[in-house]
């Protein structure tokens, strides 16, 4: 029996250990998972979390529930790739996420900051401004913070560069996932500033056509969400293994 640890949401850290078992072929294609009662007792959680694990799953496309005779697990599909980051359900994915933002985004970055025009450098300025407003009062900064991202992007010149993140969507956001005020020991409002901090870093090296610097900045915004991902998974590893001695 594998216990699971406390540091992460019980469902998420079930989901994560049903993944493994996915990706390392102990379950394929085909096969009927082990029954509800049977999961609880492995894991030692409850039924509630058993059901909203398998509901993530299914939202993931990875295991199929037949009414009156179980759940399987799906071939996965072939098909073009797929930006489309709602299917991101662990940690894992949301760092896996991350990777691939910093390698499309820096470079957004950097030719941003050599072919932005007026009119980009203005709504980069109304995306700021939107974000700032709503840290105070509490409310939502994930829609400015996504269109600082999109603003970018389409600075390029590039249309490839915007579609990529539209494809993405809202949960390229990493706190839509996962608690990054959290994460990084922060309350809410000094962490949102501190993103906002990092966005007006970005701003000025486009502004100032500095690629060189609009790239470090934006590579330093995207790992140090990464880094604060990556470290609350690690910790949440090792007090998972610490449970089983």
């Amino acid at each position: 029996m594998r216990s699971i640890g406390r540091t992460r949401s019980l469902s998420e850290e079930l989901v994560q250990l049903m993944s493994e078992k996915i990706h390392g072929k102990v379950w394929k294609p085909g096969d009927k998972l082990p029954t509800e009662a049977e999961i609880m007792q492995e894991y030692g959680v409850s039924r509630t979390v058993v059901r909203e694990a398998i509901s993530r799953l299914q939202a993931a496309r990875m295991v199929e529930t037949r009414h009156g005779i179980g759940t399987f697990l799906l071939e996965p599909p072939v098909a073009p790739l797929r930006l489309d980051t709602k299917d991101a359900v662990t940690m894992l994915d949301v760092m896996a996420v991350l990777e691939l933002r910093i390698t499309v985004e820096t470079e957004a970055a950097r030719l941003a900051a050599q072919r932005r025009t007026e009119q980009d450098l203005a709504e980069l300025r109304r995306t700021l401004a939107a974000f700032e407003a709503q840290i105070e009062p509490g409310g939502d900064t994930v829609t400015a913070d996504l269109a600082f991202h999109q603003q970018v992007a389409i600075a390029t010149g590039n249309r490839y560069f915007h579609e990529i993140l539209a494809q993405m969507g809202a949960t390229i956001i990493p706190r839509t996932r996962v608690d990054t005020a959290e994460l990084a020991r922060d309350d809410r409002r000094a962490y949102l500033a501190r993103v906002h901090r990092e966005h007006q870093a970005i701003y000025e090296a486009i502004a100032r056509q500095d690629g060189d610097a609009a790239h470090a900045a934006m590579r330093t915004h995207l790992a140090r969400s990464r880094e604060k991902v990556r470290q609350a998974y690690a910790a949440g590893q090792g007090d998972a293994a610490a449970a089983t001695i």
